[in-house]
């Protein structure tokens, strides 16, 4: 049986500060614990209902709840049988090389659109994401939730972004409306993309930054378009072998 003391600790999780201090996130739902479990991520402690309980092997500490007491911790409108309590994993040494690719994202806000480049990034066979300081937390719930287990595999590093920018040798592809068209561009065998904020697009003096502006062609009548949908299509061609 669930105490209050901790629901409420659970439920304080849910805020970037304790999560910072506890070193600890939250992962709800079967596929996403499950994918989590067979990652190297280190699951701390789960809650999980009988039934979820009888169903998988597990080696973390587990505490049966009922469903209402699910409902409690819970941030789903419908929660789903088991929720996680991971251990924020300490990243390697950002190591960038010649032949790979890094996405850098320019103050991303939206929870879902993080874990949406989070899972892109991860289709595409890329493990690093730069982040600016002021993007939304990759391990806030709604983000994990979107990445849909990919959060184990891509590191997100946040950094100044300029500097970063500034400091490196590879080339920049920044997306940009009026940016060269991706199809007619000569692509390396490694770079970065700098995807902008979802309003604003890129910070002005990240744009000084960029060294090949590219864009997607339109052909119909859409104002913009989404940034993992625009991160999607032209990563899939930048890693084109």
């Amino acid at each position: 049986m669930l105490s209050k003391n901790e629901v409420k600790y659970i439920q304080s999780l849910y805020h970037k500060k304790q999560r910072q201090e506890s070193g600890l996130f939250i992962a709800e739902g079967v596929k996403l614990v499950n994918e989590l479990m067979k990652s190297k991520l280190a699951i701390k402690k789960l809650f999980a209902t009988e039934d979820w309980e009888s169903k998988f092997s597990y080696k973390a500490e587990l505490l049966r709840v009922t469903e209402n007491e699910l409902q409690n911790i819970s941030t789903l409108q419908t929660p789903n049988k088991v929720l996680a309590l991971v251990e924020v994993p300490t990243p390697h040494k950002l190591k960038i090389t010649k032949n790979s690719w890094v996405l850098a994202l320019d103050d991303i806000q939206d929870p879902g659109n993080m874990g949406t480049l989070i899972r892109i990034a991860d289709w595409f066979g890329i493990n690093s994401i730069v982040a600016s300081n002021n993007s939304v937390d990759c391990f806030n719930n709604k983000v994990v939730q979107s990445t849909m287990g990919s959060i184990a595999r891509v590191n997100v590093y946040y950094v100044n972004l300029p500097d970063f920018l500034s400091s490196t040798d590879l080339p920049i592809f920044g997306a940009l409306l009026e940016g060269k068209s991706i199809y007619n561009t000569n692509i390396p065998k490694g770079g970065i993309l700098l995807i902008g904020n979802e309003s604003k697009g890129i910070h002005p003096i990240c744009r000084t930054l960029i060294t090949d502006p590219i864009s997607i062609p339109r052909i119909g009548g859409a104002e913009s378009l989404n940034a993992g949908v625009a991160a999607g299509i032209l990563l899939s061609y930048l890693t084109k072998k």
